[in-house]
């Protein structure tokens, strides 16, 4: 589908600011100003974006615990998130939730999951109601190449191919399970090939092109608009950081990552759109700045945000 020129800004500026957040997360965590742990997709963003956008604002998603470019191509309130991930009162969770948790159910965003392979279940038990409900919203469910081998992704693509449910599971592929190669924890190339053991369509896209990722994502989704059932989309792309932020890094060479650098998204994104001179340098740059102040200001605002009462302890710990 030929994207208009705003939407094209928009992809643009969330990709950027999916970027400086994630710039920002890592400057906070290197300074002991967050406490936990936190997953960065720095490289990931045509991924996580392009995704996103293939759906309708009321059409749904399951995050993963690398999830912070993926709520941000779902147009997440900038804001909220910083205060989450600063322990805020005001942020998502209430600051309870934290860089790994981020929902916003009203919005469609079902929650990300620190389970590797947690969020499988609750997309097909989503993609279920939307259904039996006959809302015509589908499921878009992300995942890593690391929890394509849970039990939990074989028994969700089965189940939502028998009841062809409307729910595309999205499989992140970055190379490595934490520290280990694909290489090593699966005998094939292609993670999309499973989807013939479950009767369903499967799709390889490059995952750090934005606009081959928001094509394929946009087929998949029609596909399951129609009542057709489940897709598998596989895309492949790269993280540029460790697996967290105690990851020292050692399982791979510095020229790999520099190989990928070369590819980024956000960078060959620029490059077709002054090529086929949709904008010009300096109406990407302005937007790029735009992206970078609106994280500024997320941090202004989460650092004058108040944090939890003592008295809220207890609160939202039972359903």
């Amino acid at each position: 589908m030929k994207l208009e020129k705003k939407e094209l800004s928009i992809m643009y500026q969330r990709m950027n600011e999916a970027r400086a957040f994630e710039e920002k997360v890592s400057y906070f965590f290197a300074r002991g100003m967050v406490h936990g742990t936190t997953h960065l997709s720095v490289g990931e963003e045509g991924s996580a974006v392009g995704a996103c956008m293939a759906l309708n604002d009321d059409d749904l998603i399951t995050s993963t615990h690398r999830g912070h470019s993926q709520v941000i191509g779902k147009g997440i309130d900038l804001n909220k998130m910083m205060a989450e991930l600063l322990g805020k009162y005001n942020g998502y969770c209430k600051g309870k939730g934290g860089s790994m948790h981020i929902a916003d159910v009203e919005a469609g965003n079902l929650g990300a999951n620190g389970v590797v392979g947690g969020g499988h279940g609750i997309a097909v038990g989503a993609a279920m109601t939307q259904q039996y409900q006959k809302t015509g919203k589908v499921v878009l469910c992300f995942f890593g190449d690391g929890a394509a081998n849970e039990g939990s992704f074989h028994e969700a693509l089965n189940l939502a191919s028998v009841w062809k449910l409307p729910v595309v599971f999205f499989c992140e592929n970055n190379l490595y399970g934490m520290s280990t190669s694909i290489e090593k924890h699966m005998n094939i190339t292609d993670i999309a090939d499973r989807a013939s053991s479950y009767g369903i369509p499967g799709y390889i896209v490059d995952g750090n092109d934005v606009l081959e990722v928001h094509k394929t994502v946009s087929e998949a989704v029609e596909h399951c608009r129609k009542g057709n059932g489940p897709v598998l989309v596989e895309s492949k792309t790269y993280r540029w950081l460790g697996h967290s932020k105690s990851d020292a890094n050692v399982y791979r060479t510095k020229a790999e990552i520099e190989a990928w650098k070369e590819k980024c998204p956000i960078k060959r994104f620029e490059d077709k759109m002054i090529k086929d001179k949709i904008f010009t340098k300096a109406q990407l740059d302005k937007i790029k700045k735009k992206a970078y102040e609106e994280i500024e200001l997320a941090v202004k605002f989460a650092e004058e945000s108040p944090n939890p009462p003592i008295e809220s302890l207890l609160d939202d710990v039972y359903a």
